[in-house]
């Protein structure tokens, strides 16, 4: 008698779908950068003097997180394309979380510097993955509304993390800072775990990698229009970090706020960027989008002038400096988000292309006008205010001269 063979049915691959949870993930891949970052920037002074090094050996520990950030972005996308969302992104997160357990016991600002870069590098990875995971599984409208809430976050993190940093100041080290971001990171790996599933099937990932990239690339950099907003928005971020890499140094050093106070009006600032955006965003279809940036980039520029006006004659009075400061701040929410989306226009048939170069040129602009921002130490604004004044005026020929209207 012919035993009978019961065969099973072929397990069912459900595909992987957007959830609250997924979303929720991602939103908080997005903001581990600026809490990395916000939360020790009000412990610059306090850094300096515990491991004997100079206020730009200091600023250089934001170069290497943003040169890091940069080059993640750059080179995660493609190599996800090519190996799948969920690994690259769960090895990126352990690697974070390992680099600021490094930050936490570092010995020396060069140990401090390289385990920074690590950071950033691996943060920037998970950040571009998380958004590639998004555009995998949504479209259309609700790929405009979940990218939406998404980068909101960039409003709301760099409010919280100031504070955060400032009370863990005032209630213990700087150190402890780092201690915090490493217990997110744990966090984070919990919730990719449990949230985000392969987005990219197999049969949709492709081999051109680093070298498609590269093609893509020269063909995106050829547009004269995308290279003109590119300067429009490398360069505001430029002058926008030579704010953040110096003003504590500024306000508290030069002036004499607290930790408190400093995070207080660096929330405030960084609300008014928010409100900024928000204000953009309702102005869209109403008012020319290059005019909303102008109208940033002259604003910029005239709070960089003061600055230097009172850095160079009047001591840097803190009123002028507060003023200024927000002032800066607020426009780049006119001319970040503007810019870069107007970059994107420019290459509808490379959009990812477009956007991982923007991040790119973006964070290394922060990178390398952090140290230089502190060129003159502890007790002067003079090259901040310069910095300012610069990058205004080459997001001005960006937009004027580059990204000219035809």
């Amino acid at each position: 008698m012919t035993p009978i063979v019961i065969v099973p049915p072929p397990a069912v691959r459900h595909p992987a779908r957007m959830t609250v949870g997924l979303v929720g993930t991602v939103v908080f891949l997005t903001a581990i950068a600026p809490l990395a970052t916000d939360m020790y920037v009000p412990a610059f002074p306090r850094v300096a003097g515990e491991l004997a090094a100079s206020a730009t050996q200091v600023q250089l520990t934001l170069t290497t997180f943003f040169v890091g950030m940069a080059l993640g972005q750059l080179i995660g996308g493609p190599v996800s394309d090519q190996r799948g969302r969920r690994r690259p992104l769960i090895a990126a997160i352990v690697l974070m979380t390992v680099a600021s357990v490094v930050c936490a016991l570092t010995p020396s600002i060069g140990v401090m510097m390289a385990a920074r870069f690590v950071q950033g590098f691996s943060g920037g990875w998970a950040m571009v993955i998380g958004r590639a995971v998004i555009v995998d599984l949504a479209s259309g409208a609700r790929l405009v509304r979940v990218l939406n809430v998404i980068a909101a976050v960039g409003g709301v993190a760099p409010i919280v993390g100031p504070l955060l940093g400032a009370v863990i100041l005032q209630l213990s080290g700087w150190r402890v800072s780092f201690w915090v971001v490493a217990g997110l990171g744990v966090a984070m790996l919990v919730a990719v775990l449990v949230a985000v599933p392969e987005s990219l099937p197999a049969d949709r990932r492709h081999g051109g990698g680093l070298r498609a990239f590269a093609v893509a690339g020269r063909q995106v950099l050829g547009r004269r229009r995308y290279v003109g907003y590119l300067l429009v928005s490398g360069s505001a971020m430029g002058a926008l970090f030579a704010y953040v890499a110096t003003s504590a140094f500024v306000l508290q050093s030069m002036n004499g706020m607290s930790p408190i106070a400093y995070s207080v009006d660096f929330a405030a600032n960084a609300a008014g960027m928010t409100v900024a955006a928000l204000v953009a965003a309702r102005l869209a279809g109403r008012v020319p989008t290059r005019r909303v940036i102008l109208a940033g980039q002259v604003a910029a520029l005239v709070a960089g002038v003061a600055m230097l006006v009172g850095a160079l004659f009047f001591g840097t009075p803190l009123l002028l400096a507060l003023v200024c400061f927000l002032v800066l701040m607020t426009a780049q929410g006119l001319i970040g988000p503007n810019g870069g989306a107007l970059a994107s226009a420019e290459v509808p048939e490379h959009p990812g292309t477009g956007s991982a170069i923007l991040g790119f040129v973006q964070w290394v602009a922060a990178g390398t006008i952090a140290p230089i921002a502190g060129l003159g130490g502890e007790h002067t604004a003079v090259p901040m205010a310069l910095l300012m004044v610069g990058g205004a005026a080459l997001s001005m020929v960006g937009l004027l001269v580059l990204a000219r209207e035809n």
